[in-house]
């Protein structure tokens, strides 16, 4: 009898609190947040980070047109600024082994949307695949003179 008592109590005392919402999980190493600095030097200055993976998921900062140390390159030239973000975009991707088929969001900010319309068909170029959600927003003016387009991402990938 003293047996079963023993076991009965060992089997309350063990088996009765396994609910998901008593248990108490750490976060797996995966989750804790990886910041990257594609302009480690600028990006500190300015105040953001370029992107953030956190699991699975891949946030990246509106992309824009400028050389190492923050100055707008193509000025006026819709095409090649265009050319320019997806180019550093594309960097920060590799960077964390991801593709433009990962790519589930992407946010365009452009000053001229007759413009970037007319340049659009080179996303083509890019999302061969599937074209990710997103929205196209036309705002009065962006972070630098001149600077006419400015490109987000999120990406997503099973690891």
């Amino acid at each position: 009898m003293k047996r079963k008592l023993a076991f009965a109590v060992l089997l309350f005392a063990t088996g009765c609190n396994t609910s998901p919402e008593t248990e108490q999980k750490l976060p797996a190493q995966s989750e804790v947040p990886e910041y990257f600095a594609l302009r480690p030097e600028f990006e500190k200055n300015n105040g953001y980070s370029h992107a953030v993976r956190i699991g699975n998921e891949l946030k990246i900062s509106g992309a824009v047109s400028m050389d190492d140390k923050g100055n707008l390159t193509a000025p006026g030239d819709m095409k090649q600024q265009m050319i320019n973000c997806y180019g550093d975009l594309e960097k920060v991707l590799k960077y964390y082994g991801y593709t433009w088929d990962d790519v589930v969001v992407e946010n365009v900010l452009t000053t001229n949307m007759p413009e970037f319309e007319k340049h659009s068909a080179y996303r083509k170029m890019i999302y061969k695949k599937q074209f990710p959600a997103g929205s196209w927003f036309g705002v009065r003016e962006l972070a630098l003179p001149g600077q006419l387009i400015e490109i987000e991402l999120e990406a997503y990938k099973t690891r």
